[in-house]
């Protein structure tokens, strides 16, 4: 697998993380993620929050209270607007790391899709994906 690290669109926000492999690779379909990736849901890369390095002077961060009532930290570029990573107190203290971002996600392979329960009809994926209404649990 190679290294975890990836950018924004414009470049002007790098990050790495120290973990090795990933925790899970998901695929999220909650309303936040549709309206966050402008799309049907997010493909994400979960790793330890505390393993994530931001580098770059225009990193922003969007913070809202989860369905948990815990933060849910959104960090993305504040130039160019390329959502980066989520940072999930309630969810072991993983942050979601967006695949599209990754300088390589040819090996991102996910192993279950989220929030289900809310999954656009336009958006379908491989029904041999493992499935949860929200999140496992």
């Amino acid at each position: 697998m190679p290294k975890i690290e990836g950018s924004c669109l414009c470049g002007q926000v790098t990050y790495s993380s120290s973990s090795e492999e990933p925790a899970m690779m998901v695929v999220c379909h909650c309303p936040d993620c549709q309206k966050q990736s402008g799309t049907a849901y997010s493909t994400n890369v979960l790793v330890p929050t505390s393993s994530i390095r931001f580098d770059g002077d225009s990193r922003g961060q969007y913070v809202v209270n989860g369905d948990s009532g815990q933060p849910v930290t959104r960090n993305f570029c504040k130039n160019c607007g390329s959502p980066l990573t989520t940072e999930l107190p309630a969810f072991d203290n993983l942050a979601a790391v967006k695949a599209g971002t990754l300088s390589d996600s040819t090996w991102v392979k996910p192993t279950m899709q989220i929030w289900c329960d809310s999954a656009q009809p336009w958006g379908a994926l491989d029904d041999s994906v493992a499935k949860a209404p929200a999140n496992p649990g």
